[in-house]
């Protein structure tokens, strides 16, 4: 080796002398003095010119360099092939690959494989993955943990069929024992959770901790074990697996950073034990957004609106800035407690830190002016989304919106309007917002028209919800034979909110017969709940059979069933503030009384008569 090859290379290999100018230099150096022949040099020199690009996508340079050099090397190659395998154009990874084969009839060696097997995963290219992993077992590969856990990785991103994870399982099978590293596990469990095979995932898991129980070779579970096995636990509700994965946690000493935090977190919020949720969501230092928007998501999805919207202003109060998902989460806790004054606030604040309105944030804003009643600002909102930059969510929430407002018509003609534009098509929820269109407007023919066009046009088959719809339909037209007929002819088994609706519209049409034979239903379905029992007596006080009421009651109480307190909400200055029936724990309760009184006085004053329950009597 001469002394100037010698210092090239040494220079080349010290990261501290080699920034942008040190590398001109040493490349100038390199192509007068004919060292860049040298396939050593120019994969060193292309090895540098990749470390010194800023991003994963300023691959210019580089690949210039590459195509300069005469006969790449297999490491050129595979620099090359990494480079690529990790930017936005994953597919010159392939190109690369098959020019490397045809023009330099050269062999991919054991680093090769998980760089073009993540291109082949990226690009979903099974074929071409295929293709790969018969030329690993020419190569003798077969045990190669590196090729092994890229192409169970390979097959478990590039579909969610079934048959694409059945071959992921069998390559993962075939990884010998004492081969088998964190990465095999964790590959197969992530495939599973990809395939949303949550219980397979498991018992992956599971397959791991027994190993590494009984033999203290064996790789134990590792963050992203944890991560994905909690993940698992959440979307499946297994809260006992949950809390041994938290035991081992504590047990192991593992930090709990905002990583696994957040899974903890999502996890007993998805479980509905917010209560934990928060406990651990208190202990995780230096929560950063994903730590708050995975709580505020568990309290809306908990129906804990109220909570999630103080927990965001608590989370404004400690200078954590919120990005689209937080947004959209506390938007939707908004619009579902009819918060209209503090989604306008939201949404202000938005606009004025610059916060994205990517779609999701733009259909939660659409939502939630939508059931808090703003429904021009809904349509203001939606009207600015372009045909392509509309989905079937913005779609869906616009006609919901204008359904629940009473503009039946109005949400119809957005419907053909939907229809019309072919750019998306509607889902069973878009459905169910034209099916209660119609039951507002009492559209009878028309609900029947599109309850069949879903599955004649778009082959969308009525869910139960669907059938809920047009049960409500028949009885607020007072069509309760029809009704009745309907439900028995369903292909599928009524649950307690299609009763529960044909007892609605008894109790609004004065059906005895029918409203007694549909309570009785609902009891079956429902022994413990209070509410058709309760809806049951108020058509025996309609109709003034008053010993009927009396023995619901006399049997209520025999059963110690109680009725459940009725709720409101009503938002001032931008507070929600919550009753129940017979609270006196708010702060201003004697106030809100006087008031009553007062009220009622001038009620009365005017000549009204009104059933008042006086305050002192409570």
């Amino acid at each position: 080796m001469t002394p100037t090859r010698t210092f090239c290379l040494s220079l080349l290999e010290n990261d501290r002398l080699v920034s942008t100018k040190h590398f001109n230099q040493i490349l100038s150096h390199a192509i007068a003095s004919g060292l860049f022949l040298d396939p050593l040099i120019s994969s060193k020199l292309l090895l540098a010119s990749l470390s010194l690009s800023h991003s994963h996508d300023d691959l210019q340079f580089p690949r210039a360099l590459f195509f300069q050099i005469q006969t790449p090397n297999i490491f050129a190659w595979n620099f090359m092939f990494k480079a690529y395998s990790h930017s936005s154009s994953p597919q010159q990874s392939i190109s690369l690959y098959n020019l490397m084969r045809r023009r330099f009839k050269l062999l991919p060696d054991h680093h090769s494989f998980p760089f073009l097997l993540k291109a082949c995963a990226r690009l979903s290219l099974f074929q071409k993955g295929q293709e790969l992993h018969s030329l690993t077992f020419k190569l003798g590969l077969q045990h190669n943990v590196f090729v092994q856990n890229a192409l169970v990785s390979m097959y478990s991103f590039c579909g969610n069929g079934a048959a694409f994870l059945h071959t992921a399982r069998q390559v993962f099978d075939e990884i010998p024992l004492s081969v088998r590293d964190v990465v095999s596990w964790n590959s197969m469990i992530s495939g599973y959770l990809l395939g949303h095979c949550y219980w397979d995932a498991l018992k992956v898991f599971a397959e791991m901790l027994n190993m590494s129980v009984t033999d203290t070779i064996r790789p134990r579970p590792d963050n992203v074990t944890l991560l994905s096995a909690l993940t698992a636990c959440g979307r499946i509700g297994f809260l006992d697996l949950g809390r041994e994965i938290h035991g081992l946690l504590t047990r192991n000493a593992f930090v709990l950073d905002v990583v696994l935090g957040s899974s903890l977190v999502d996890m007993y919020a998805k479980c509905g034990q917010m209560e934990y949720a928060r406990k651990v969501f208190d202990t995780i230092p230096d929560k950063n957004v994903v730590c708050w928007t995975c709580l505020i998501a568990g309290y809306a999805h908990s129906h804990l609106f109220k909570e999630s919207i103080e927990l965001f202003r608590e989370m404004q109060a400690h200078g954590v800035t919120a990005d689209a998902a937080t947004i959209a989460c506390i938007i939707s806790s908004c619009g579902h407690s009819g918060a209209l004054d503090q989604g306008r606030w939201v949404h202000t604040l938005c606009e004025r830190t610059g916060i994205h309105f990517n779609l999701s944030v733009n259909n939660a804003l659409i939502d939630m002016y939508s059931k808090c009643g703003d429904i021009q600002r809904a349509l203001q909102i939606f009207h600015t989304l372009t045909l392509s930059e509309r989905d079937v969510f913005s779609w869906t929430a616009m006609i919901a919106g204008l359904a629940m407002n009473g503009l039946s018509d109005e949400a119809l003609n957005l419907f053909s309007q939907m229809e019309t534009s072919s750019v998306v098509k509607p889902n069973e929820v878009t459905y169910l917002g034209v099916l209660s269109a119609c039951s507002h407007a009492g559209l009878v023919d028309k609900g029947f028209y599109y309850f069949n066009h879903m599955t004649q046009s778009y082959n969308l088959k009525p869910r139960i919800e669907h059938y809920g719809c047009m049960v409500d339909l028949l009885g607020r037209a007072n069509l309760l034979a029809k009704a009745e007929k309907f439900i028995r002819a369903m292909p599928i088994e009524p649950d307690v909110v299609i009763w529960r609706s044909l007892l609605f519209a008894c109790t609004s049409h004065g059906n005895i017969e029918l409203a007694e034979f549909s309570a009785k239903r609902i009891e079956k379905l429902e022994p413990r709940r209070c509410g058709a029992r309760v809806l049951l007596s108020n058509v025996y006080a309609a109709a003034s059979r008053w010993s009927d009421v009396n023995n619901m009651r006399k049997g209520m109480a025999l059963r110690r069933i109680q009725k459940l307190p009725g709720c409101s909400f009503i938002e001032i200055d931008g507070v929600v503030h919550e009753f129940f029936v017979a609270d006196d724990s708010h702060c201003q309760m004697d106030s809100i009384y006087e008031m009553i009184i007062r009220i009622n006085r001038v009620i009365q004053a005017e000549g009204f008569e009104l059933d008042f329950l006086d305050y002192h009597s409570q």
